[in-house]
């Protein structure tokens, strides 16, 4: 039972949130030095170098959500394995999915380098010359590594099936506090601009993937290592199918990222790009304990759900979602307490993009209060290895919903109609999360 260590055992609240404890704190040092790199590119650099980042973001998140649906989707396949008692099937498949998931991280460093021009033309990127050129010079970089970055996302699931979350931990921490000393080196000493930013979050990749290509090739101690594959194309498309919903909503993050930026260069110019750019790292620093938590404990739903747990399960499932709305209302809270000190810490508060952004601020964090929920419902459904209703509730939540209002506020409101957009959409996904937890209640007996 060595390699199920730490999801076998019953949980009590306390130990389920012990559990997801390191995850959540990953997730929230991944925001903080990610909020840092914003920090050092908006006051060392410019306003139009931090458009350029975001310009490049929807790229960005199409080889982050490929990674995170390899990941998610693979922990539950090989985690009810685990459940099942079926431990060298489970290695077998994390092997050949991993090197699947290698494969598709060098065929996209290829084809986006090769493509690189006209793909950033597309993003907004032609607006002016230097956010073209800031954003070509970001984007070489960050592609580059994209077979490290996708190898470092899935290792981040798969630590927690391991059982070893405090390793994701730690190995998130050494990458991440990477990343700021460079920037600071970099940005601030070298005066390397938007370069720098780009070579130190690079470095901040490569060292927890070779960590972690290393860990699971010559660590036995877990149970869950690299062993001789097996070419199952079956498994594969399982993990695609299990983490789809995980891969719609990153990859409709990018679309609905370009439309808020195409939106903003229209009605206000690349000042307007700046605020969004600020407001999403405002978001991401106050809503990874959503997602920590929820990448958490899915390994424990998917291990109970194979062992058919019943109990645990259901008692699981009820308390994550007390958990989360509770999280809710205090993250609501913290976003008017902490929202405006955040944003004059990213830009000078007398600036034009200060006044964009803490306008629009006020509204956007409503969206929090019923984000948790549907962050968690989603990954409930892919840890049972429901990939369909899973990426059905998130193609609704993260890119119809918000499409709609991002096509149809702006011309009723105007700036403030694209504010309204994602607070709505998350409102609307709520309710049809309530149905789908409903609907397959009796199919599952989580509640």
């Amino acid at each position: 039972m060595e390699m199920t260590r730490g999801l076998e055992k019953q949980y009590t609240r306390k130990s389920l949130l012990a559990f997801a404890a390191p995850t959540i704190v990953v997730m929230l040092f991944v925001s903080i030095y990610t909020l840092v790199d914003g920090i050092f590119v908006a006051r060392y650099v410019n306003a139009t170098a931090l458009s350029a980042i975001n310009i490049f973001m929807p790229i960005y998140t199409v080889i982050f959500a490929i990674a995170l649906m390899i990941g998610t989707g693979g922990s539950a396949i090989i985690a009810k394995k685990m459940g099942e008692n079926n431990y060298q099937e489970a290695r077998s498949n994390f092997t050949f999915i991993v090197l699947c998931g290698i494969t598709i991280g060098i065929l996209i460093m290829f084809l986006g380098l090769l493509c690189i021009h006209p793909l950033l033309e597309l993003l907004g990127a032609g607006a002016s010359s230097q956010l073209f050129d800031y954003t070509l010079a970001y984007a070489k970089i960050l592609l580059a590594v994209s077979p490290l970055l996708v190898i470092q996302m899935m290792f981040e699931n798969f630590f927690v099936t391991a059982g070893r979350p405090k390793l994701s931990l730690v190995i998130t921490l050494i990458g991440g506090s990477t990343n700021i000393v460079l920037d600071y080196l970099f940005i601030v000493k070298m005066n390397m601009g938007v370069e720098g930013a780009a070579l130190a979050t690079a470095i901040g990749i490569v060292i927890p993937a070779i960590i972690g290509i290393g860990y699971f090739s010559y660590f036995k101690g877990s149970g869950l290592y690299f062993v001789k594959p097996k070419v199952d194309g079956k498994v594969f498309l399982k993990t695609c199918i299990n983490g789809s919903s995980e891969m719609v909503t990153n990859l409709s993050s990018s679309v609905v990222v370009l439309a808020f930026n195409l939106l903003m260069l229209h009605y206000i110019g690349v000042d307007g790009v700046a605020a969004i750019t600020i407001m999403l790292y405002v978001m991401m620093f106050l809503t990874p304990i959503f997602m920590g938590y929820s990448v958490g404990i899915a390994p424990i739903i998917s291990y109970k759900y194979g062992s058919q747990d019943v109990v645990q399960l259901r008692f699981i499932v009820k308390s994550s979602l007390r958990v989360i709305a509770i999280c809710s209302v205090v993250i609501v809270g913290l976003s008017y307490l902490l929202g405006p000190f955040l944003i004059e810490v990213m830009v000078e508060k007398d600036s034009n993009v200060y006044q964009i952004a803490i306008e629009g601020f006020h509204i956007f964090c409503i969206s929090f209060l019923f984000m948790g929920v549907n962050i968690f419902t989603s990954m409930l459904f892919t840890a049972l290895s429901n990939g369909k209703i899973s990426a059905i509730f998130s193609f609704l939540r993260t890119l119809v919903f918000v499409l709609i209002g991002l096509l149809v506020l702006p011309l009723l409101f105007g700036v403030t109609g694209i504010w309204i957009a994602l607070p709505i959409a998350e409102f609307l996904s709520i309710l049809v999360c309530i149905y789908f937890i409903k609907r397959y209640k009796s199919q599952y007996q989580y509640v």
